[in-house]
């Protein structure tokens, strides 16, 4: 503090411009894309901590503190048809973790290719409005906009 000035650095009324409770150990984030829409997965892992917390679209799934065991896994759901996924949590070398993401039990890669051979995605933009249709070929369903459809066969 400058010139001998005693007064703190924040008045009374004020608090630091971060806060400790706002600081995340995110180590994380995937893109989802299922038949109800895109999903975003974020993982925190404070690795002196053992804290695991995971967010699917901005919400809280899980939330795990003081976990003394810092490799493993974390499962979990996504999106309204509830599809499972799971976290993975491997050490590669010293304290450096490796962070994989499974869906139904594939990497996010194989089922991403895989989904890609079993559904149909369009986007289309009417009326100024943005519309997500996507048809499941292996059971005939559309969703729109996140909501599965009623159809009818003529």
């Amino acid at each position: 503090m400058a010139s001998g000035d005693d007064s703190p650095i924040f008045e009374d009324d004020e608090s630091p411009p971060y806060s400790l409770e706002k600081m995340t150990d995110l180590v994380a984030v995937w893109d989802v894309a299922l038949s109800d829409g895109v999903h975003k997965i974020e993982f925190e892992h404070g690795t002196t901590s053992g804290k695991r917390v995971v967010y699917v679209d901005g919400k809280e799934e899980i939330r795990k503190e003081w976990m003394f065991k810092l490799v493993g896994k974390e499962t979990f759901c996504v999106g309204a048809a509830k599809t499972k996924a799971t976290i993975n949590i491997d050490a590669i070398s010293g304290f450096a973790y490796e962070y994989t993401l499974e869906i139904n039990g594939k990497s996010l890669k194989k089922y991403m290719e895989n989904r890609s051979k079993t559904t149909n995605t369009w986007v289309l933009h009417l009326d100024g409005e943005d519309f997500r249709v996507v048809l499941e070929k292996d059971t005939m369903d559309v969703w729109c906009n996140g909501k599965r459809m009623e159809t009818a066969v003529s």
